[in-house]
């Protein structure tokens, strides 16, 4: 029996936080309060935005954002197919209609070529099971914590006339720049209409559940506030704050605020955000170091123009180089005690959006074919050199274990 097990994730909760939540227990305030504006605060300096509003989730930041735009019943929104479930459901919330994107071959980002294609096919009404409609939106997703292009993004977003929602549940903190010598723009900085961000507990920094949406918007920031509680009032506020007790009905709104005991985990977490992410990248760059000579594996990909958060490190099994297929191959590290993930299921392969859309997987080739051979490797800021040389020697010997051995022949001669 294999005595080590290295967890996909572990949450790095240090003193700091255990202190922060302990005082807000004692306190006489649990839910949004000083601890969730100070979140709020430092969140936003952090990222370099004007507005910040803490959510319990980055679900609920991706619906505030399209709400507070006005999504409109029965319009498109681009959202790539190379993503988890929150990304597209938000647009349904709206009764809108995700128009699904295939990805990039090499970072698994949405593909601008196939974007531009979509919206014409999606005006002509050539996408089938659904009538011509106008695209007014974009989600795209920094699939791992790797920034999509944002000269690109926003050249094509201009073009087509769309607003942009990030979703980066991955991408904190993450940068891009054009050129080496222009300073790093950082992910949330003015790089969207509205940024949201996840802290789930298996993120970059936690709450255990929570959320975060940033924008230089006042109008936008002032509505997904409101929205976030119940459509009350901005005055309404107050109330957690010692103010009055009185409060007023705008509009119809959800429950989506942050509780002080979240926030207290989360201004911690905050703090110790670029030491996490440095860690992660060390990790990173051992694995890329360490796993380079196994032919059957595929590494994922840095770039100098891009500050690379890490929070997945997804590789692709060669699979014509192997006799077993991805499913097979996770059972087998499973087995020796490597936790590890598949990220993600592309939604055109789920029955809602197949059903529902009639999305074909003939319609997503590349993201049909990755996804076959992804397989997302432990990586954690405490993650010791045990743990990790463990899970490269466990992928070392199952890719000798089993290789192709012709192809490893012909490799090698």
């Amino acid at each position: 029996m294999n005595s080590v097990h290295v967890p996909f994730f572990r949450p790095d909760i240090g003193d700091a936080e255990i202190a922060e939540v302990v005082d807000v227990l004692r306190s006489s305030w649990l839910t949004s309060g000083p601890r969730v504006k100070r979140f709020e605060d430092g969140f936003a300096a952090a990222v370099g935005a004007k507005h910040a509003v803490a959510v319990n989730s980055g679900t609920a930041a991706l619906h505030l954002a399209v709400e507070a735009l006005g999504l409109a019943r029965g319009v498109g929104v681009l959202v790539p197919t190379m993503t988890f479930a929150a990304t597209a459901e938000v647009v349904r919330y709206m009764r809108a209609v995700p128009v699904l994107v295939d990805c990039d071959p090499d970072t698994l980002n949405i593909s601008f070529e196939d974007a531009e294609a979509k919206i014409d096919q999606a005006s002509r009404g050539q996408l089938p099971g659904i009538p011509p409609l106008e695209v007014t939106g974009v989600i795209p997703v920094h699939v791992g914590g790797l920034m999509v292009d944002l000269d690109r993004l926003r050249e094509f977003a201009a073009r087509r006339g769309l607003w942009i929602v990030e979703d980066a549940a991955h991408a904190f903190p993450a940068a891009w720049r054009r050129d080496p010598r222009d300073r790093w723009t950082r992910c949330g900085e003015n790089t969207a209409h509205v940024s949201c961000f996840s802290f789930y507990a298996n993120k970059t920094i936690t709450t255990g559940e929570g959320g975060m949406a940033v924008t230089a918007d006042s109008q936008l920031a002032e509505r997904m506030r409101v929205m976030s509680l119940h459509g009350l009032s901005k005055d309404a506020w107050n109330r957690y704050t010692g103010g009055g007790w009185d409060y007023q009905i705008v509009a119809p709104g959800f429950k989506y605020n942050l509780t002080d005991i979240a926030a207290a985990i989360g201004i911690h977490q905050l703090a110790r955000a670029e030491r996490m992410r440095e860690a992660r990248e060390r990790l990173a760059r051992a694995y890329r170091e360490q796993l380079a000579g196994i032919a059957e594996i595929a590494l994922p990909l840095g770039a100098l123009d891009r500050i690379h958060a890490w929070h997945l490190f997804p590789i692709r099994l060669e699979l014509d180089r192997l006799t077993i297929g991805r499913d097979e191959f996770i059972g087998q590290l499973q087995q020796a005690g490597v936790g590890c993930s598949v990220h993600w299921r592309p939604l055109h392969l789920h029955p809602y959006y197949r059903d529902r859309f009639g999305w074909r997987p003939d319609q997503f080739p590349v993201a049909t074919r990755e996804w076959e051979r992804l397989v997302s490797l432990p990586l954690f800021p405490s993650m010791s050199s045990k743990e990790q040389a463990h899970v490269v020697g466990t992928l070392a010997g199952l890719c000798g274990k089993f290789a192709r051995k012709s192809v490893r022949l012909m490799t090698n001669a």
